[in-house]
């Protein structure tokens, strides 16, 4: 049955069916076989299970604290509000949660608590407090400035005596108690909510705030966290078969370890088995249960042959599974996408018959143009798009898309609130409203500014051409034309008594002497007093003595006289007045100084203009350097970067006026200046507070029927909900009377009975005046409790606003915000004085005199709780934008209006409005109504975080070769499309993500179809399941269900498989308790379950560190992550690609700081970004609450008396004493630290790398085979990343026997290196990649020993061997073979040449210098070669030793002489005697199985082989023997 025929296939006949029985009851005779094995994986966390509770309130943290702290109140104690099965607990936190969220939301929620998402941010909490340490025998106490109590009295006592001691750093993940007094003590209650303890506390500690006595923060902390572990999901897991042409499989027996038969359920995910629909077949016919389970097992079997399928086979593979998907009905399709992709090398026989008519054919070739043309995609990629957002599954985990899918339900359901309907809802989430980075330039046609030259007019540069046509004449590329029109303008703003003057000037003489096109102009800000003596004020006498010049000469002679007295001062010192006066007597001999440079000097022209402009334009601190009126930012001041980005400014420019002459916008007779001053970009004044692109929103996206006149009603309000009822109650004042839809508005915030408030009011009315786009609103922020005297002017204008007709009301409240008005008012003149023309003063006075202040009362709490304000301060509110609170005497006038309103059209103003008009809102008040809308609307999109923009994609067909799920009608919807190959790894991860999605949220799904031809083999060689559920799974008793796992069943007996673990980036995983070898799966010998038991080791920091000074990474640098107590606990060094650095870590806080000794003698912190502390603190605090990836920039800068140190000299850690200790870390066999001090030269370091447990087998042959013949003691450091359990345990007990010294190093491969994907090529890819980064630096000298190597001499001899300066030694391949020849590779070819006769070497074995290594960046210098070669699959076909090979140019290597390593494969037989290494290399002519070869070509393996074995016994029976005298279950931790 083909899956065409899914359908019919239960229309069967009853003929058919006795068939079947006839079928089932043979089958039943015939297979009497083996049961089905399974390969199961779980991951769990280091830390103990967190309560759920607590997780389900860090979710709805992140939603607002207000909602935290509801959550916390409704669930103090729940003891006794559920009976106490898991699932009536769970049903609880869901149904409390569900009272504050919405329905998308809950599900949101239930799919964070089955993620387990925030069980990292409680456990973060968790390693707070045991920091804290928390006292004994106390469930939940208190923490007041670092004094502990958990009792009410004690409480009492410690806030009395707080403000002796220092406040607690508080991290931006703490929860503050709404209402907190931030004056009054901090106290920290550590405690779990929801226990009566917590109770107790809670409310004790929340009525001291309501007194004002307290700032109260809740951290969790649980007393006694249970045994459990939490089980993550988010992460796959990959079966991948292994070429078996070399046998690499331990025949060690292993024991069986008994497991939960329950993990495989009745409930089997795969339902079909070609074609027959197990699942359906078993609901319609129960009674038939035992044959159908036969003759499935018997169909599974039958299917899981997997012999090779010939090329002509595989050509089609891609189209015709997609051809199965695309038969099935949409709601299973993606279900049979998941199962066909993730069980592939069993399904290819079957789908290799599917046939595939030509419209999917067709349909998915034209939409391949589309794909490539817009969204870059080639045929097999994939992509996946969520409401237009693009979410790159290479580097987005889970718990990113998680976020994506949070934040754009908020968007969706505040735009769904608007009662916006669903159509439009994906409009306008499309525009893009996110403030442009555009650059704002300020005008710089003003007089204050001297210009240098003009190119207009000066007769230097008469011989160029004038005619703007110019631009449009070919030229060759990056050529900057010289035509006579001053479109290029560079303004330097200065004083002249800086210390960096001399260098800008500099810059601006070597553009002016070289004729480069650009007009200067200088600024010079100086004393604006009246009468000032030049002769005492350097930067005065520079402004009349150019002034003087350019009268009497010209503006060119001035400015050579300024370089000429800035090249007069010392480097690093100050312009002094005697530097003007010795240029300006020696250029003008008898001109009396004092006349020109004094106080009565007539040449004072611009002197306060300079200042007056440079305040008014707002540019920023001095220097400033504009192009065009753009200014430059600080980092690109630097004299080398500003000649750059100005050269690069002009050519970019340059494009930009062709444009505008050949459209016609510019001609040779307009005035260029004017032309680029008339572009949008121009402001009166530029506003870092406007600018800044960190910006606060209100929340506006409520619909209620609340006003703030009543202030009852108001004050019980939510902060959303209050927004909205002052949106609700705000009149406005407009330009015009008329319906125009104002995409603009204002609400002026301020105490308008003083004089700041007053003036930002009328600064907002006179701008207003100018412009139709914008309404004004008023929200008055008393200074003082509220009261009729206090209060004249602010109940005036909401008087005259509710009482009067538009246009009258705005010239009463413009005269009101006058100061004379406000005076008259104080004495008392009647207010009724004033009125204007047409006015109803009855009406008003009425009004104005009635008793209600309830305005006031809601307006001065609204501006307290929700915005934030102190009483009195101003601010001003853009469409819900927060600009303020304005500083005491900050200037925020009529440009500033007029920028922002600018800002607002530009980015989303406009766009929504435009959006609106088309909703067609119902007649009445339609422009306040439209008005309101944009406004909220604005709010809403623009406080979303800052993303990519969103892909338009119209797709073409999606007729035939498209999955399509369509939403259910009328709720809000997520708009999802993916595009993808069915038979590729991302498939394997998509499927499950969007099976997941569906059941999570309401979608418009498209999967599109992305289909390679011609394919030559076989697309996927593994099978792969992703572990991810949508909501928390129970077992029928009502307790959790074991936690998710990844179920490989059913799986085929034949292949050896080796099991890979997939996961999100920052996360370090290792495998515990399993006895099987994990890299060699081999399911005939098993006897029913393999299970693979993985834990989080590690969460990772990861960062990238530069040096100030130069720019460049401070390579070496070391820093080391730990707490205050326990200042070292990781240490990790800089890399000098990109400034890398990674430190292993688990969720908490943590301090950051350079290791002791030569980094922190050298360097000193400079600033820090990404992390938990102020950029300005020294100590960099990074708390790890989740589980996405953190990556952190840390800015160092050499300390002064240290700047021509470097830190990789020569002479590095010798009396380092940090590192010594950093020795003595690790897994020491025996010993203590102390008798480890040895003689630094005294320890042999050897470093080798195993997987799988033939490997691990090898390498403690190789380590016996070490230690026997070495005399010096030996340091062995093996990769701890692939390593099984088993190992791990054995290897303390071998430390012991032998005494020997180890240690496990890991590092994560960084993500910005190209991912291998294959587990061999991983491994050979640490063996040489990270050489110089996961070692301390303390050790100098490195021997690598492969594990199947066999050392039959002393290696002391190796590690002093003399390099000759390379920074290592391999030895070369053995030629002596001859048989051998022709599979010596690198004879010929591409290798012949590249080694221009130099030798090929072998990595099996080799020495690095480190020092040497570290100090030519030989690690850096491999990683990028590594980086450019990698790209392609057929390069670095041996990764470890071609890289070396290949760069053996740039990184020298010095040759070993070839008796260190003898291998029988390349070598002949008479050298063997001579060799101090016996490598079992693979041999491509006999592929004889390394454990034959080992016991034949080396007489002693078997001896070691069975020492060891024996070692093993002994502490078997020693570990057997304390489980048996404890009677329980220990597992021993490492």
């Amino acid at each position: 049955m083909n899956a065409g025929s899914y359908g019919a296939g239960f229309d069967i006949g009853v003929r058919m069916w006795l068939l079947w029985v006839l079928l089932l009851s043979l089958l039943s005779a015939v297979s009497g076989g083996a049961d089905s094995k399974a390969v199961t994986t779980s991951l769990t966390t280091k830390w103990a299970d967190t309560p759920l509770l607590l997780e389900a309130s860090e979710f709805l943290a992140e939603e607002s604290q207000e909602k935290f702290w509801d959550f916390v109140e409704a669930n103090q104690n729940i003891e006794g509000e559920h009976d106490d099965t898991d699932q009536a607990y769970y049903d609880l936190i869901v149904k409390k949660a569900g009272a504050l969220l919405s329905s998308v939301q809950v599900n949101m929620l239930k799919f964070a608590l089955s993620l387990r998402a925030y069980s990292a941010t409680v456990y973060s909490f968790q390693q707070i407090a045991s920091n804290e340490p928390p006292p004994s025998s106390c469930s939940a106490f208190f923490s007041v400035h670092g004094e502990k109590t958990c009792d009410e009295e004690g409480l009492a006592t410690l806030l009395k005596s707080a403000p002796e001691r220092r406040k607690p750093y508080l991290f931006k993940g703490d929860h503050k108690y709404p209402g907190s007094n931030p004056d009054a003590p901090v106290v920290i209650l550590y405690g779990e909510f929801g226990k009566p303890d917590f109770q107790r506390l809670h409310q004790v500690i929340s009525s001291k705030v309501n007194e004002g006595l307290a700032t109260y923060v809740l951290r969790h902390y649980l007393a006694n966290p249970s045994g459990k572990k939490v089980y993550l999901s988010g992460y796959g897991v990959e079966l991948a078969i292994k070429s078996q042409e070399y046998k690499a499989k331990d025949d060690t027996q292993v024991q069986e370890a008994e497991v939960n038969a329950t993990v495989i359920g009745e409930n089997d995910p795969v339902d079909e088995v070609q074609g027959f629909l197990f699942g359906k077949l078993k609901t319609l016919y129960p009674e038939l249960k035992e044959q159908l389970k036969e003759l499935r097992k018997h169909l599974v079997e039958s299917t899981n042959d997997m012999a090779p399928l010939k090329v002509w086979q595989m050509q089609d593979l891609s189209f015709q599974t997609a051809a199965r998907i695309l038969a099935a009905p949409a709601v299973e399709a993606l279900t049979v996408m998941k199962d066909l992709s993730q069980n592939f090398p069993t399904k290819a026989r079957s789908l290799t018959k599917t046939v595939v008519n030509s419209e999917i054919r067709k349909e998915i070739g034209e939409n391949q143009k589309f794909f490539k043309g817009t969204l870059g995609l080639q045929p097999g990629d994939s992509a996946l798009f969520i409401n237009g957002l693009h979410i790159d599954l290479d580097t987005q985990d889970i718990f990113s898309v998680f976020e994506v899918l949070r934040s754009e339900a908020r968007v969706m359901e505040g735009l769904r609130s608007l009662h916006i309907d669903t159509p439009y809802i994906h409009d306008i989430l499309k525009l893009n409203v996110q403030p442009s980075d555009s650059d704002y330039a300020v005008d710089i046609r003003n007089s204050a500014i001297s210009w240098i030259n003009n190119l207009e007019t000066d007769h230097r540069y008469s011989s160029w051409p004038y005619n703007v046509q110019e631009l449009l004449r070919p030229t060759f590329p990056g050529v900057i034309r010289q035509i006579r029109k001053n479109f290029h303008n560079l303004v330097i703003i200065l004083e002249p008594t800086q210390e960096n003057a001399a260098e800008l000037l500099s810059v601006a003489e070597m553009f002016y002497a070289n004729n480069i096109p650009l007009r200067i102009g200088l600024v010079f800000v100086v004393s604006d007093e009246d009468d000032i003596d030049g002769m005492q004020d350097a930067g005065v006498a520079l402004v009349r003595a150019y002034n003087y010049i350019s009268d009497e000469v010209d503006s060119q002679s001035a400015f050579e006289a300024v370089i000429s007295m800035f090249n007069r001062v010392p480097i690093g010192g100050k312009l002094s007045v005697g530097d003007v006066v010795k240029v300006l007597e020696k250029r003008f001999p008898y001109v009396e100084v004092s006349s020109v440079l004094g106080a009565d000097s007539s040449y004072d022209s611009n002197r306060k203009e300079g200042r007056a402009y440079y305040q008014q334009t707002g540019v920023g601190p001095l220097p400033v350097v504009m192009y065009n009126g753009i200014p430059y930012q600080r980092e690109q001041l630097d004299p080398d970067e500003l000649e750059t980005v100005t050269m690069q400014k002009i050519l970019e420019t340059t494009s930009f006026y062709q444009r505008a002459v050949y459209l016609g916008e510019l001609a040779t007779d307009h005035d260029v200046v004017d032309f680029i001053m008339n572009q949008p970009n121009v402001v009166p004044r530029i506003n870092p507070r406007v600018l800044s692109t960190s910006r606060t929103y209100l929340d506006l996206s409520d619909t209620n029927n609340f006003f703030v006149d009543d202030y009852a009603r108001f004050s019980t309000l939510d902060t959303k909900e209050k927004s909205t009822a002052v949106a609700n109650s705000m009149n406005y004042m407009t330009k015009k009377d008329d319906g125009y839809i104002r995409p603009v508005t204002f609400w002026v915030v301020g105490d308008f009975d003083k004089p700041s408030g007053r003036q930002l009011l009328y600064d907002a009315i006179r701008h207003m005046k100018t412009s139709n786009n914008v309404r004004l609103g008023m929200i008055n922020n008393p200074s003082a409790a509220p009261s009729a005297e206090m209060s004249r002017l602010a109940r005036a204008i909401w008087a005259a606003m509710q009482t009067q007709s538009a246009n009258n009301a705005k010239n009463f409240i413009t005269k009101l915000a006058k100061e004379e008005t406000a005076a008259a008012l104080e004495m008392g003149v009647d207010i009724g004085e004033f009125a204007v023309g047409g006015m109803d003063v009855s009406l008003f006075k009425d009004a104005y005199e009635g008793p209600k202040f309830d305005f006031l009362l809601s307006h001065a709490a609204y501006c307290r709780d929700v915005l934030k304000l102190k009483k009195g301060q101003n601010a001003v509110i853009s469409n819900g934008r927060i600009i303020g609170p304005l500083e005491e005497k900050e200037v925020f006038n009529q440009d500033d209006f007029l920028l922002l309103e600018s800002i607002i059209l530009k980015t989303s103003g406009e766009r929504i409005k435009s959006k609106v008009q088309q909703f067609g809102i119902e007649e009445d008040r339609i422009s306040l109504r439209a008005s309101d809308l944009v406004m909220k609307v604005d709010a809403l999109l623009s406080s979303q975080p800052k993303g990519e923009a969103r892909v338009e994609y119209d797709f073409a067909d999606d007729r035939y070769s498209a999955v399509k799920i369509r939403p259910k009608e009328g709720d809000v919807y997520f708009d999802v499309v993916a595009v993808v190959d069915p038979v590729t790894r991302d498939a394997q991860k998509l499927a499950p993500l969007l099976l997941v999605l569906k059941q999570l949220v309401n979608v418009n799904l498209r999967v599109f179809m992305n289909c390679q031809s011609k394919l030559s083999e076989i697309p996927l060689k593994s099978f792969y399941r992703h572990v991810l559920e949508p909501e928390v799974a129970f077992q029928a008793d009502g307790s959790f269900s074991p936690g998710p796992m990844a179920r490989f069943l059913d799986m085929p007996q034949s292949p050896l498989f080796t099991l890979n673990l997939n996961t999100p980036e920052s996360w370090m995983v290792e495998s515990v308790h399993t006895r099987y070898d994990l890299d060699n799966i081999y399911l005939e010998e098993v006897e029913n379950i393999v299970a693979a038991e993985y834990e989080l080791e590690h969460l990772l920091l990861e960062g990238h560190c530069f040096d100030v000074s130069s720019g460049q990474p401070p390579r070496g640098l070391q820093f080391t992550l730990g707490t205050a107590s326990e200042p070292v606990i990781m240490d990790t060094i800089v890399m000098a690609n990109l400034g890398y650095f990674q430190l292993k870590a688990n969720p908490g806080a943590w301090i950051l700081k350079m290791r002791k000794g030569r980094s922190d003698d050298i360097y000193k912190i400079y600033s820090h970004e990404g992390t938990d502390s102020p950029a300005e603190s020294d100590d960099i605090i990074v708390v790890l609450n989740n589980f996405k990836s953190r990556i952190i920039k840390v800015k160092v800068q050499k300390k002064p008396d240290k700047f021509n140190e470097e830190l990789l000299s020569d002479a590095t850690e010798e009396n380092d004493a940090g590192f010594w200790k950093s020795l003595a870390r690790g897994f020491t066999g025996g010993g203590k630290p102390e008798e480890l001090k040895q003689e630094k030269d005294d320890v042999i370091n050897i470093f080798s790398v195993a997987s799988g447990h033939l490997y691990e087998r090898f390498l403690r042959i190789m380590m016996l085979s070490v230690l026997k013949n070495t005399k010096t003691p030996v340091k062995f450091w093996f990769l701890k990343n692939y390593l099984s359990p088993t190992f791990k345990e054995f290897i303390p007990h071998m430390a012991k026997q032998y005494g020997f010294q180890y240690e496990l190093v890991q590092y994560k491969w960084p993500r910005w290196l190209h991912q291998q994907t294959e587990k061999q090529r991983i491994i050979w890819g640490y063996k040489i990649l990270f050489l110089d980064v996961l070692f301390p630096l303390a050790v100098d000298k490195i021997l690598f020993v492969d594990a199947d190597q066999i050392v039959r001499t002393d290696l002391k001899e190796l590690r002093d061997f003399d390099l000759e300066g390379a920074p290592y030694g391999y030895t070369p391949f053995c030629e002596s073979r001859k048989e051998m020849d022709g599979y010596r590779f690198w004879k010929s070819g591409y290798w012949a040449s590249h080694l221009a006769g130099r030798r090929y070497h072998i990595s099996a074995l080799y020495v690095v210098d480190l020092k040497k290594f570290r100090k030519i960046a030989a690690g850096d210098r491999l990683r990028g070669q590594y980086q450019g070669l990698s790209q392609d699959p057929n390069s670095l076909s041996n990764l470890d030793q071609d890289l070396p090979n290949n760069m053996i140019h740039q990184v020298p290597i010095k040759s070993l002489p070839q008796e260190w390593l003898w291998c029988e494969t390349w070598c002949d037989d008479s050298t063997k005697r001579s060799a101090k290494t016996i490598d079992l290399c693979n041999n491509p002519m006999t592929k004889e199985p390394k454990l034959q070869a080992a016991v034949r070509i080396v007489a002693e393996w078997t001896d070691y082989d069975q020492e060891i074995k024996r070692l093993q016994t002994r502490v078997q029976e020693r570990v057997n023997h304390t489980k048996k005298t404890q009677g329980t279950d220990v597992h021993t931790e490492l």
